[in-house]
């Protein structure tokens, strides 16, 4: 051991018995408190200030976590540590240890998007592609598991480092998440907030199995090919337009446009004249009804048969057409009493109380000439 490592030692052994970690950054997560061969006095002072919390580690092992406050290292509160290492009847200065300060405060606006675009299929468009960005905070919610899991051996772990972990596992997640939803195109950019909470919830377990908090989760803008734009704008017009309108105005603006390229105020005019006659044709051609005088083509439809419901014995039957309703009279198996229903009536009826089914009762004569 040379002469300065000694120097080294004895200084840790004698003056420093503090262990604490002051955050001067902002960005750093996880700071590795650094001691000479990580050698620490029994009964040093643990300080872990608010939003902080230290890990002790023995040989790669999880050991102690200690949450804010002021500690005593002694063998009461490093029970899992004195087992570790064997300690039954207390331990002699120094011993060893890794000690980590996990920052524990939230980390807010954290950037996230994706790198190249989702690719996803529309039942319209067919297959599309959409990137989005958006906004994120966490917080370390288990330091122990997040060291182990995460830092490992890193001295200083900071926020860069994280986030492009937790980078790639958001745009996984938001990839699965998007493509499950099944939603038409257009109304991913109109329901960020319903699918940023889906994505938040879909993604949470993922972050608690590392020891971190999703708190928040944000799509800010969900975007997509310009030309597809275009063509969603299109055919949202022509769901809603009148086609036979659309085309007339396209044709009269076509031809307006036409009627300025002629050269002169004349050539304007007879431009103009011309386009309204074309405009005419073209809607004569798309509504061929208004341009000649409309005639029946195809006969009436064919008149609905009525049906008729009957009761016999107090129990419905039926439907039966008026021709088998006249045979069931015939062969007696309805009367004139019996309660007789079709569609638009009110109430079940006689039959001799319905005017069309009075014929049934006998006699074919017609009714009598009005008075003169």
């Amino acid at each position: 051991m040379g002469l300065f490592d000694e120097i080294k030692k004895k200084l840790s052994h004698e003056f420093i018995d503090i262990v604490e970690w002051l955050d001067h950054t902002d960005d750093t997560i996880v700071h590795r408190f650094e001691r000479y061969q990580n050698e620490i006095k029994n009964g040093a002072k643990l300080i872990v200030r608010e939003g902080q919390t230290a890990v002790f580690i023995n040989e790669g092992q999880l050991a102690d976590v200690f949450k804010p406050g002021t500690y005593t290292l002694n063998t009461q509160n490093l029970p899992i540590l004195a087992t570790l290492k064997g300690w039954k009847y207390g331990f002699n200065s120094p011993f060893k240890a890794e000690v980590y300060f996990v920052n524990t405060h939230l980390f807010t606006d954290e950037k996230w998007g994706t790198k190249n675009a989702v690719m996803l299929s529309d039942e319209r468009f067919g297959l599309v592609e959409i990137r989005a960005f958006g906004t994120y905070s966490f917080r370390i919610e288990d330091a122990g598991k997040f060291v182990v899991d995460v830092v490992g051996t890193d001295g200083n772990f900071t926020n860069y480092e994280v986030n492009e972990h937790l980078k790639s596992l958001i745009v996984t997640r938001f990839t699965d998440t998007v493509g499950e939803a099944n939603l038409p195109i257009e109304l991913y950019a109109a329901n960020t907030t319903e699918l940023s909470e889906t994505c938040q919830e879909v993604m949470q377990p993922e972050f608690n199995r590392v020891g971190i908090e999703l708190e928040r989760f944000y799509i800010e803008n969900v975007s997509m090919p310009e030309e597809l734009k275009k063509e969603i704008f299109e055919y949202s017009r022509l769901d809603k337009l009148d086609m036979t309108k659309l085309s007339q105005f396209k044709a009269a603006k076509a031809m307006e446009a036409a009627a300025k390229n002629e050269g002169g105020t004349a050539g304007a005019g007879m431009g103009m004249g011309m386009g309204f006659v074309l405009a005419q044709q073209m809607g004569n051609m798309m509504n061929p009804q208004a341009a000649q005088p409309q005639v029946a083509v195809t006969p009436p439809p064919i008149p609905v048969q009525v049906q008729y419901h009957y009761a016999v014995s107090g129990q419905q039957l039926g439907p039966v057409s008026f021709d088998r309703l006249k045979e069931l009279y015939a062969n007696r198996t309805i009367n004139k009493d019996s309660l007789i229903w079709k569609q638009g009536m009110a109430n079940w009826s006689s039959l001799k109380d319905i005017e069309e089914l009075k014929s049934f009762l006998g006699g074919n004569m017609p009714p009598p000439l009005p008075n003169a």
